[in-house]
């Protein structure tokens, strides 16, 4: 029996592999029963060819390998299971050639039915929505910021930034995007992973630039990470949350800090893009650019949905809807 729930389990992914860059009506047999994803499925290729018609770009084909994380039947005799999907993604542009790599998972329900078996749910994570944490409203003292000449600028710890707030320090895109291509399917053992851990795996990025450490000892200010201290979590939430990142880049004009800028085309390596998927203002999810299309159009790289050179717009993730905000953030110079 297991043969046979595997075999449909392997359809299911090659049919899935074909879906990312072939969006033609199906000729083979289905083996989804699942009316609800039929018809996000459908409406989903309907939207990546448009995106790739808009783009200027052709898909090419796509690779992509599952892993079996876990296999249980239930007292219906169902198999649900859940998978790991990685994909190398290869579409062309301008005449170039381009490769983007990413890792789903997913959750499907396999039913017997007469002497086969069918894929009757397919459940769809979509961790880049998780809920944005809103920080709370604070005085202006308790936000980790003061007012000079009417800007806000954080307090810094002199001795952390190692002689004073007043040195500079370039930030170094190049080893920022070395970081993200090496941790981008895995976690840095030294640091702790998150469940949501977009922000985290960024704030890391910029570290490893030499952006420098700005440590408050509160939690809703500054930019600073100490891992687990005293069994207690010992971060600020603008190293591991997109709300509060976004809040800290706007804000901040020293140690870290970044320019707002109008358009994805005038950033650079190392610069970061941080996401409202539904345009009210709460930002759930960040990327750091890690190389260009052929067009000049920033690649990006991610975690919680693990990814590598991935188009900025992230149109073709199912957080994404047409309300979608974007803020774009040149990292300066000198920090």
């Amino acid at each position: 029996m297991t043969e046979e729930w595997r075999k449909i389990l392997s359809i299911y992914v090659n049919q899935y592999n074909q879906d990312e860059v072939d969006y033609r009506v199906r000729t083979d047999s289905q083996i989804v029963t699942d009316l609800d994803y039929l018809m996000k499925s459908g409406e989903r290729k309907r939207k990546l060819e448009g995106w790739y018609r808009d783009r200027g770009a052709s898909p090419l084909r796509c690779e992509t390998r599952a892993r079996l994380v876990r296999e249980i039947e239930n007292r219906s005799g169902e198999i649900e299971v859940e998978l790991i999907l990685g994909q190398k993604i290869y579409y062309e542009k301008g005449g170039a050639r381009h490769q983007e790599e990413r890792m789903e998972k997913q959750r499907l329900t396999l039913q017997r039915e007469g002497d086969g078996w069918n894929v009757s749910r397919v459940f769809q994570p979509v961790p880049e929505r998780s809920p944005a944490m809103m920080l709370p409203f604070l005085q202006e003292k308790e936000t980790g910021y003061e007012r000079r000449n009417g800007s806000p600028k954080p307090f810094l710890n002199h001795e952390l930034l190692g002689g004073g707030a007043s040195r500079s320090i370039v930030y170094r895109r190049e080893d920022a995007v070395l970081y993200a291509d090496r941790w981008w399917d895995s976690f840095n053992p030294e640091f702790s992973a998150f469940e949501v851990d977009c922000t985290n795996y960024i704030s890391q990025c910029l570290f490893a630039g030499g952006a420098p450490i700005n440590y408050t000892g509160k939690r809703e200010s500054g930019w600073w990470y100490k891992g687990y201290v005293g069994g207690r979590e010992a971060w600020s939430y603008s190293w591991s949350v997109a709300n509060a990142l976004e809040r800290h880049l706007t804000h901040s004009n020293s140690g870290l800090r970044a320019e707002l800028v109008d358009r994805p085309e005038q950033l650079e390596l190392g610069d970061v893009i941080i996401y409202d998927w539904d345009g009210n203002g709460s930002y759930q999810h960040s990327t750091i650019v890690t190389a260009f299309d052929a067009g000049g159009m920033p690649l990006v790289n991610a975690h919680t949905v693990p990814s590598k050179h991935r188009y900025w717009d992230y149109r073709d993730s199912y957080a994404w809807n047409e309300s979608t905000v974007y803020r774009f953030f040149h990292i300066a110079d000198r920090l």
